[in-house]
């Protein structure tokens, strides 16, 4: 069964990405062309937290007829490296933060230490800001776009999160985005000028934030750009500039929640919240709203689809634990393992279609055919269902299922509950291949909150808590092991799979 979006199509705008969002002249692009002989086509890095000129240096670069490379800032030198030579970049726009690792890694890339430049106004180490080399006396206009060379010509390369093995450099058009920031108008009818929202996105404004800076500039509303995430930083903005729209992910309303500071801010003037990035527990959700009385909007999306479902909180609706239904321009459908489409609250693959869909991976025509069949659908991973009513539920990533028993097992049920308990502040859970039983047995990692020691009876309690609310097959029969810290990406999503590779050495002590 093929659904599509209750919504009608809206229809897509025949524009580059630069002006779609802006009519500006360049004096950025002017300087990239000038100074540094900057090419249609040629791709320049940012290595970057958020930072205010970032858009100049995003635009000015889409405006020359370039391709952008986004760089998580909390990336060591290999890392950065490997994005680097990967996307061909050959310019580098970097924070002095970061310089350090920006610095060996473009050595391993062989960018010239002249086309290493710095956000900020002062030179350090003989790097020069880039507002000094590249902000030039002339204007050029940018660069023009058919509507199919529109379709076909790469803006964006961004790399998937390697939350399942390495990162995919994912191409992105000037449609692609186009089609993404018009959804997200169709939807975000509330939002205008006199609008101020904060994107609160941990790492920087790649993919999602990079979506709304430019969403910011199209509906011209005011935008607060932090690079410190801090409880007390968010919560003094929101405070002292009446934000009333913010766009974060899951690890920033769990320090909203479990940091009492937090409460001693006047956070009313919020009037949404949308999460996305990683699933958000029902649990999380309801303690977060009970706390500052502030709905949260989860969606779902990838980043190389964009946006795929708006959350039923923005229809004034309520559907506990749906991501929502169908944007404009999409469809899907469910596939089981043998290819099979299945109909309503039947858990199987989630395909999708529509022109905010990737154009492809990088260099990579295996993975982009195993990714993309021959109907244009995109298969994303992910294991859903949809109800009558057209409201999706996420079960789990179809890589990150358990098989126990001949059954699925689906990590993030049981993580859930595993959250209600008393003493646990976070939760993973991941299975564990047992030779001598012959199949996975569900195991969970556990961090516990303060006032809570680590021990064998605390581990029995917990684990006990959890079998007495799931059938036999979904027992954490590999038990509780404690962990100082989950480990996660940028945007909340576990990495399971560093888990698996602790989980054999912890199993043989």
């Amino acid at each position: 069964m093929i659904s599509k979006s209750k919504y009608p199509d809206i229809k897509i705008p025949q524009a580059g990405i630069y002006q779609y969002v802006t009519t500006r002249n360049e004096k950025f692009a002017a300087g990239l062309q000038d100074k540094l002989e900057f090419k249609r086509g040629d791709v320049l890095a940012i290595f970057s937290p958020n930072q205010v000129d970032y858009p100049i240096v995003l635009f000015g670069t889409i405006a020359a007829g370039g391709k952008v490379t986004t760089a998580n800032p909390i990336y060591e030198t290999t890392k950065l490296s490997y994005q680097l030579i990967d996307s061909g970049a050959s310019i580098l726009i970097v924070h002095p933060e970061v310089l350090e690792a920006a610095i060996e890694a473009s050595i391993d890339a062989k960018i010239p230490a002249s086309r290493v430049l710095l956000f900020g106004d002062n030179e350090i180490k003989g790097y020069k800001p880039y507002r000094s080399v590249l902000i030039n006396d002339r204007d050029i206009e940018p660069i023009y776009y058919t509507p199919e060379e529109a379709k076909s010509t790469t803006a964006y390369l961004f790399y998937s999160s390697g939350t399942t093995g390495k990162p995919k450099d994912i191409e992105i058009t000037h449609t692609n985005m186009v089609v993404r920031l018009a959804q997200v108008n169709s939807m975000e009818c509330n939002l205008g000028p006199h609008s101020i929202i904060m994107a609160v996105l941990v790492a920087t404004l790649q993919r999602l934030g990079i979506e709304y800076s430019s969403y910011d500039l199209n509906a011209c509303t005011t935008a607060i750009i932090h690079s410190n995430f801090s409880v007390e930083t968010i919560c003094e903005s929101i405070q002292t500039f009446k934000i009333n729209r913010i766009y974060t992910t899951p690890p920033i309303i769990l320090n909203l929640v479990n940091d009492p500071s937090a409460q001693q801010f006047d956070l009313s003037s919020v009037d949404k919240i949308i999460c996305g990035g990683a699933p958000l527990s029902d649990q999380s959700e309801r303690k977060f709203y009970n706390i500052f009385k502030i709905p949260i909007s989860q969606g779902y999306g990838l980043t190389e689809s964009g946006a795929i479902t708006i959350s039923p909180d923005t229809l004034k609706t309520t559907v506990p634990g749906s991501v929502g239904i169908l944007i404009p321009n999409i469809k899907a459908k469910i596939l089981s393992d043998d290819c099979h489409e299945l109909g309503c609250n039947e858990p199987a693959e989630l395909w999708i279609h529509g022109p905010n869909i990737m154009k492809s991976y990088l260099n990579n025509k295996v993975a982009t055919d195993a990714a993309i069949d021959r109907d244009g659908f995109f298969n994303t991973g992910d294991i859903v269902y949809v109800d009558e009513q057209g409201n999706y539920f996420i079960v789990d990533r179809n890589k990150e299922m358990i098989q126990g028993l001949g059954f699925h097992v689906a990590p993030s049920e049981l993580e859930s509950i595993l959250l209600t308990h008393a003493a646990v502040s976070d939760a993973a859970v991941v299975g564990y291949y047992s030779e001598k039983d012959a199949t996975e047995l569900p195991t969970a990692y556990v961090t516990i909150k303060n006032g809570y020691k680590q021990s064998r009876a605390l581990a029995e309690e917990i684990q006990s808590f959890v079998d007495e609310k799931v059938l036999p097959y979904k027992r954490l029969r590999g038990g509780i092991l404690f962990i100082d810290r989950i480990p996660k990406n940028a945007s909340g999503k576990i990495l399971r799979r560093l888990l698996k590779e602790s989980l054999k050495n912890d199993m043989k002590k």
